[in-house]
């Protein structure tokens, strides 16, 4: 008996490695061309499956993408937003977040350019990714983050120690500075004459001075 239930449940194991596989397989393949310029056949090969299989996992290839979507945005989102509304210092939060972006996006460095391209062909993808990851609303996020952050903000503000900006601004400037150079890779590395080695070394440097940049651009 138990023979056939070890038996019986490897078939499950089976399809659970497929799918990541086929996953993982998808995730490179949207990543690298979008949605709009991958094709399922890459994906199949990509995942060393046959495209019936592929449509028996995920039906379509707007599933599929969808499945991607999260995927992607989930490598990211909660740790930054858990980091922005804790009880931790400005000083340590800047520091943690650049640390945890620019380490992520240098493993997946096409991962910005498809997150923004995905958002604005399908912006109704947002609010319904956020709650799925997150298990709260975009609004119930703004209200934890934001309140957090004023309240820090505004502490040192009247204490003299930092200019007045509202926490959007904050939050949109330090995101911004991490995530830029990752979407406009292609531009600065030929701006710059540097290959991939070259922009690795520059995300070292980024990873030392924006931490420091940011917090000096918010004293009086």
């Amino acid at each position: 008996m138990a023979k056939a239930r070890r038996s019986r449940a490897r078939p499950a194991r089976l399809d659970e490695r497929t799918e990541a596989r086929i996953l993982e397989a998808a995730h490179a393949v949207f990543v690298r061309r979008g949605t709009a310029g991958a094709r399922m056949q890459e994906i199949a090969e990509e995942a060393r499956v046959n495209q019936a299989l592929l449509h028996y996992y995920f039906r379509t290839k707007e599933r599929l993408a969808e499945a991607v979507f999260r995927r992607a945005a989930v490598e990211l989102l909660p740790r930054v937003i858990a980091i922005l509304g804790s009880d931790a210092p400005l000083e340590e939060k800047v520091g943690r977040v650049v640390e945890l972006e620019l380490d992520s996006l240098l493993r997946a460095p096409f991962l910005p350019g498809y997150l923004i391209s995905e958002l604005h062909h399908h912006p109704e993808r947002s609010p319904q990714l956020i709650s799925a990851i997150t298990g709260l609303t975009p609004g119930e996020i703004s209200r934890q983050v934001l309140k957090k952050l004023h309240e820090q903000i505004a502490k040192r503000v009247r204490a003299g120690k930092m200019h007045p900006i509202t926490p959007d601004q904050f939050v949109v400037n330090l995101l911004a500075l991490c995530v830029f150079p990752f979407a406009a890779r292609p531009m600065l590395m030929a701006l710059f004459g540097i290959d991939r080695s070259g922009f690795e070394r520059f995300i070292d440097r980024r990873r030392a001075e924006l931490g420091p940049f940011f917090l000096r651009a918010l004293r009086p």
